[in-house]
Formats: structure tokens, C-alpha cells, sequence
């Protein structure tokens, strides 16, 4: 088996020798050479012909945006951005994965690299060797089909009191997630999500959306009750769960430990919402790992609506591929089709909704 060739561009020689060694302590990856900016990179990347680069999003000569834009005309590879923790930081990756990187990993001070040195050795190889996986021809195709223009849906409004939608999703779920919710209208029912993202992204990816779609999108605040017309996602480092009070139901931010490995957990969002399954859809998107899979099963015995995105529109079908294999689902479908589906199914009441999912 060839090994995974990568080439590491990266303004400072310190990130750039860290990340090296990292990778080439694994056996599957070579790192074939290192760029210390943009037009470094073009060159190397002709020489060296790479699998897979990793680029800093902020660099000299010329910004890791423009770079991307025209590697992504003139040469698409996997792009995997190494991203400061930072407001800027998070636009410009956010930025860049509407324009084509595959996945992000934030990269840390040097003081804490130093003391979490084995945390981002094992996230950034497992984020190389699932980028380099994807198939670039099916995932072209999908995201002409997700990003191509199109109208926010027509919706008479939810038949059902408190009836909510919850996704997850985590790599290549931020541009699923907006294409989802930028279809709703501002009479959807409430959306809850929960992307694995870090600190900081969370705001401003919420931002972001909301300066694009009708539906008003928010990160989620404790105690904040969940409205028709509104998206909540969950805050970066915190997991996002719901309570039911008095007949309404509010958002509940939990600083407790990561479940799968993940905080903010999809498992611990679904798990909070089973004793309202029966007025549930839950959607599984594109993500790497298993995160959310057995949540979506007890929610699908409970009586939800459970979707998972299919493979073929998913840039890692990780997530939903593990529902799949669960029988965790009521419907499986392309992502382009989800957003019709959630508001025809949250347009049923109570009758018309338990003879469609076949619960009795």
C-alpha cells in the first residue's frame, strides 16, 4: 500500500518541523516536503505531486483564502487547515471550507502543543488519513448539488406544539448544516444542533448562518427557551441538551465530560431529547467517528423520526454510516432532500405522523 504523501505548509518552521514529526511517526504517511508560504507551496506541490497538504490559514505574501480558491481551480486536493483559536481564525476557516478544505484541526500555542502533544497527534492523523480517504469525484459532485442556488421552502407551520428537529454532524457538517438551514423559512420548527467544533468557531459559525438564513441561528444559552424560527447550536466546549418546563422546553448547557470522545456530544443532545421522541426528527449528517448513532437508535425505538444523510453526499460517511449499520434510521437520502423532508413531516399532526413512521 503507497503511503499518504503530505506537504506541510506553515509560515513558522517550529509548527512545520512539530507537525512533520508527527506525521512521520506514522507508517501510512510520508511527509514529502514543507512550504513556509503560499508560493513555496505551488512549487513543492508541482515538484512533489502530494497527496493531501495541511495549510496554516494565516500566512505572509499571500492569505491561505486565496491560496485555496486557486488551488481549488487549478489543482483540487485534499486540504486539511491548521486554524489559530481566534475570531479571525474561525472566519477564515469557516471561509475555507465553503470554498473546498475538507476538514480543519485548531492549532495551539506552542506552550500548549507542548502538553497536548499526543491529543493533536492522534486528531491531526486521524483527520489526514480520513481526508485523503474521501472520494474527490463523488464529493465534487455533491457539493455542486449542495452549493448550487436555490429558494428557501414553502411551509404552512408546525402542526404539533414543540415539535423539534436535532442534527448532528461534525467533518464537512458545517456547509451540510447551512444547506439544510438555509432553506428553512422563518416559520420552521426549532433546530437543534450540535457540530463538533471548538470554542470560539461556535459563535461565529452561528453568525455566520444567521446573516444567511431566514431562520433566526444562535449558540445555544442556558436556560434559553427553544422557539419555532430558531437554530441552537451548541456552544464549542459544552454540550447542548434539552428540558422540558410548564410546557415549554429550553436549552441546557453541560460542562461535563466529552462523550465519544466529543464536547459537545451528539449522543448526549439525543439522549436528552427521548422522553419527547415522539415528537422528534433527528438528522445524522456527514462526520467522522460514531458519535450520535446509538443516541439516534433509543430515539427511533422511543418513536422519532431519525435521517442520516447518505453516502454519497456525505464527505465521510462515518456518523451516519454507523446508524446505518444500527438500523438506527427511519429514512435515509441526499442532503439536498432533507430540509423538504423535515418540513413536510413537522407539517403532519399527531395522526398523519404516527401512520408515516409506522408507529402504533
Amino acid at each position: 500500500m503507497n503511503k499518504i504523501k503530505v506537504l506541510v505548509v506553515d509560515d513558522s518552521s517550529v509548527i512545520r518541523n512539530i507537525v512533520s514529526e508527527i506525521l512521520n511517526q506514522d507508517s501510512m504517511i510520508d511527509v514529502v516536503g514543507e512550504a513556509k508560504d503560499p508560493f513555496d507551496a505551488r512549487e513543492k506541490i508541482k515538484a512533489l505531486n502530494p497527496d493531501i497538504i495541511t495549510l496554516d490559514v494565516e500566512m505572509p505574501k499571500m492569505d491561505g483564502i486565496t491560496f485555496l480558491k486557486n488551488l481549488m481551480r487549478l489543482r483540487p486536493m485534499p486540504v486539511v487547515m491548521l486554524s489559530t483559536l481566534t475570531t479571525k481564525g474561525a472566519d477564515i476557516t469557516l471561509q475555507a471550507l465553503e470554498i473546498g478544505a475538507v476538514d480543519f484541526i485548531a492549532k495551539p500555542s506552542f506552550e500548549e502543543l507542548i502538553a497536548s502533544k499526543l491529543t493533536f497527534k492522534d486528531t491531526l492523523l486521524d483527520k489526514i488519513k480520513s481526508a485523503v480517504g474521501i472520494d474527490q469525484k463523488s464529493y465534487a459532485l455533491a457539493r455542486r448539488s449542495a452549493t448550487a442556488p436555490h429558494k428557501v421552502l414553502p411551509f404552512n407551520g408546525c402542526q404539533r406544539a414543540n415539535h423539534v428537529v436535532a442534527i448532528g454532524s461534525s467533518t464537512g457538517g458545517t456547509e451540510a448544516v447551512k444547506h439544510i438551514l438555509t432553506a428553512l423559512p422563518s416559520n420552521s420548527p426549532a433546530i437543534l444542533i450540535t457540530q463538533h467544533i471548538p470554542p470560539t468557531f461556535s459563535d461565529r459559525f452561528a453568525q455566520r448562518l444567521n446573516s444567511q438564513c431566514e431562520i433566526t441561528v444562535q449558540e445555544a444559552k442556558h436556560g434559553q427557551k427553544i422557539k419555532a424560527g430558531n437554530a441552537y447550536i451548541a456552544p464549542g466546549d459544552r454540550h447542548l441538551t434539552v428540558a422540558s418546563k410548564g410546557g415549554s422546553l429550553f436549552c441546557v448547557i453541560e460542562d461535563s465530560e466529552p462523550v465519544n470522545r466529543h464536547k459537545p456530544s451528539v449522543d448526549v443532545l439525543f439522549n436528552s431529547l427521548e422522553p419527547l421522541a415522539d415528537n422528534v426528527q433527528a438528522v445524522l449528517l456527514t462526520g467522522m467517528g460514531n458519535d450520535g448513532a446509538k443516541g439516534m437508535l433509543k430515539l427511533k425505538q422511543h418513536g422519532a423520526r431519525t435521517i442520516i444523510q447518505d453516502k454519497q453526499t456525505s464527505l465521510i460517511w462515518g456518523m451516519p454510516g454507523q446508524a446505518f449499520q444500527l438500523n438506527a434510521h427511519t429514512d435515509e437520502m441526499p442532503l439536498q432532500d432533507i430540509a423538504k423532508t423535515i418540513l413536510n413531516h413537522a407539517g403532519l399532526d399527531k395522526r398523519h405522523m404516527r401512520k408515516e413512521c409506522h408507529i402504533e
